[in-house]
């Protein structure tokens, strides 16, 4: 679950991060937590990388406010969870205005912050496990879990952050599991990446976000770019030559 955390109060910020990797601590939950300390400073962000599962937002901060970036981000997305955390009830009309999901006050209750992730947590869609054919037996892991796979003759190599994994699937069979699931490109004959884990692309290679590098075919370069640029933004894909 990635969280934003934005409030231009350091003291109140990491308050908020600390209530939430206890939340997290608790409940088996993996976040990562962005803090931001204005938000212009989280706009831009956002507007490079929307993959946020919530934002939590002070309402008054320097020239652009938590209403008004509440209400800017609104304009393009309307799901994205955003909780207001401050110490002014006058705000309250306005925050449902924003479609809020919670209005907390200051000073930030625990149980409080724990009831709304909970209740988050609920909300969220279980992500969809896939079946994979080992030499030992079934293998279940979700799309994200899965790095990229490797053709090995009649065979194929699946390598995810908790190691790698020998598939008695072809790179044909993965294709079909794999090819039509969001975020998955084939980056050459032999390799077929997710690109939530790549860091940056040249016209020759992937480099992944543990620094491994995977080639890219000169046919593949086009759409393997375009996908990145198309999940990333302009922003990060720009590390490319």
């Amino acid at each position: 679950m990635r969280i934003a955390v934005c409030d231009d109060e350091k003291a109140q910020r990491s308050l908020i991060t600390k209530y939430l990797q206890e939340w997290a601590g608790e409940n088996g939950q993996i976040l990562e937590i962005s803090e931001f300390s204005d938000g212009e400073s989280l706009l831009f962000c956002w507007e490079d990388d929307r993959r946020f599962d919530l934002l939590i937002l002070d309402i008054e901060m320097g020239a652009l406010s938590g209403m008004e970036l509440a209400g800017r981000i609104r304009r393009e997305d309307e799901e994205i969870p955003i909780l207001f955390i401050t110490g002014y009830e006058t705000y309250m009309a306005q925050g449902y205005e924003v479609a809020a999901i919670q209005y907390l006050l200051k000073p930030l209750s625990e149980e409080k912050l724990f009831a709304v992730l909970g209740r988050l947590k609920r909300r969220q869609k279980p992500e969809e496990k896939l079946k994979f054919l080992t030499g030992e037996g079934m293998l279940l892991l979700t799309p994200s879990e899965i790095w990229f796979a490797e053709a090995q003759g009649h065979q194929s190599l699946l390598f995810t952050a908790r190691g790698s994994y020998q598939l008695r699937h072809s790179m044909t069979e993965l294709l079909k599991m794999l090819g039509g699931k969001e975020g998955f490109v084939r980056c050459h004959r032999c390799y077929l990446v997710n690109l939530r884990h790549i860091s940056a692309i040249t016209r020759t290679e992937l480099v992944m976000d543990d620094f491994r590098r995977l080639p890219v075919s000169r046919s593949a370069y086009k759409a393997v770019n375009e996908a990145f640029i198309a999940n990333y933004g302009a922003g990060i894909a720009g590390r490319t030559d």
